[in-house]
């Protein structure tokens, strides 16, 4: 009988078990899905806008020239007997410094012969003014008597002094033509070439060689039309850098001498023209600069006020995505008035304390709700805002 009622109370009694088993288990269930639930908002870094004040650096490209180029000749014909030891293709020489020498033989002798013809027409004019006393003085003892300019000898005293005057203008020809005969450097050059030797014959006028002044050199460079803009009012006297990148690099001072006036008709591009003071380096320590280098060339323009410098991957489109104080994501439309580097600067569209995104949702919406890094929200510490 026992063992009866035993068989059907068990039943009951793990049934019963049962169910209080599985009414615990959802119960902490449910606790477990409560005290897991993740926030899923991206987590993004901002950091606050600042207007400020910057200047634009403008850079543009160009090829070292130099400030001249001369073509020398000879102003007297004769055989050349000296030239310099420098004076070959490559050479670089001192202003004043004798390039070449050509045979002084005949024009030592035709000075000779001009100081000659000086001295004679000095003593004839010596002459000439003795007589012309003694008839000036017979004169006086004879007033009544009518006296000639020829009596009184003028016009051979004038021919006399006339002479004299030849026969110095003959001198200094000689003696040019002697000083001539050595071809000196009219400014520390560079021999580009050499068109005479030792023992050749050169007539007036013969080109005897081609030589760049290296005192200064010229880099015209070209400025595109949105950098124009930026140009200040005065140009001249703008202080410049010359840059070359590479193994041989170098930096060199220079200043923007002057604009070039007129605009290319084909790109539509203005001009101005830098000027780099001893390019090669001669009287200084400054890294020499060879004509033909292709240089750039970095100089400070206008003034802009109050803008925004933003590195480029923030600007997306002329857009710039902020955190707006709901902590969504806004898109906000800026104007962008150059390309600097790897920086936009933007002109309208954001205030200052405006909080930028720097580090963007893979999928960003407007309206997006997203978590500060830094802030208690993502970690538990206070707002941590940069400052852009």
């Amino acid at each position: 009988m026992q063992a009866r009622i035993l068989k059907w109370i068990i039943p009951f009694v793990a049934l019963g078990i049962g169910i209080i088993g599985f009414m615990g288990i959802n119960a902490v269930a449910k606790n477990d899905d409560d005290s897991s639930a993740v926030d899923t908002r991206p987590i993004v870094e901002v950091e606050a806008l600042q207007a400020q004040d910057h200047q634009v650096l403008i850079n543009s490209y160009g090829e070292v020239t130099p400030l001249e180029q001369t073509m020398l000749s000879v102003q007297v014909s004769g055989e050349i007997e000296y030239w310099h030891p420098k004076f070959v293709t490559g050479g670089v020489v001192g202003k004043g410094d004798v390039l070449l020498r050509i045979e002084k033989d005949n024009y030592q002798a035709a000075v000779l012969q001009a100081e000659a013809s000086l001295s004679s027409a000095q003593a004839k004019l010596i002459e000439e003014q003795a007589l012309a006393d003694v008839a000036a003085d017979e004169a006086k003892r004879f007033p009544n008597k009518k006296h000639t300019d020829l009596f009184l000898r003028k016009p051979q005293l004038m021919s006399a002094k006339a002479a004299v005057k030849s026969a110095k203008a003959a001198l200094k020809r000689a003696q040019r033509d002697l000083d001539n005969c050595e071809v000196v450097a009219p400014f520390n050059a560079l021999i580009v070439s050499r068109e005479v030797g030792l023992g050749q014959f050169v007539s007036t006028g013969s080109p005897v060689a081609q030589l760049n002044n290296i005192e200064q050199a010229e880099i015209v460079i070209p400025i595109a039309g949105f950098d124009s803009i930026f140009l200040p009012e005065q140009v001249s006297g703008l202080k410049a850098t010359l840059t070359q990148r590479g193994v041989n690099g170098f930096t060199r001072e220079a200043v923007i001498h002057r604009d070039l006036g007129i605009v290319d008709q084909q790109t539509r591009m203005s001009s101005l023209v830098v000027r780099v003071e001893d390019p090669y380096g001669l009287t200084s320590n400054a890294p020499a600069i060879k004509f033909g280098t292709y240089v750039q060339v970095q100089f400070q323009g206008k003034t802009l006020r109050q803008i925004y410098r933003l590195p480029q991957e923030l600007v997306n489109n002329q857009t710039v995505w902020l955190l707006n104080e709901e902590a969504e994501l806004e898109p906000r439309p800026v104007q962008v008035i150059r390309e600097e580097g790897t920086y936009y600067l933007v002109g309208e569209g954001l205030s200052n304390n405006d909080k930028v995104v720097v580090t963007l949702p893979e999928y960003p919406q407007r309206g997006m709700a997203v978590k500060v890094a830094g802030s208690e929200d993502a970690d538990g510490d206070s707002d941590n805002v940069g400052k852009l």
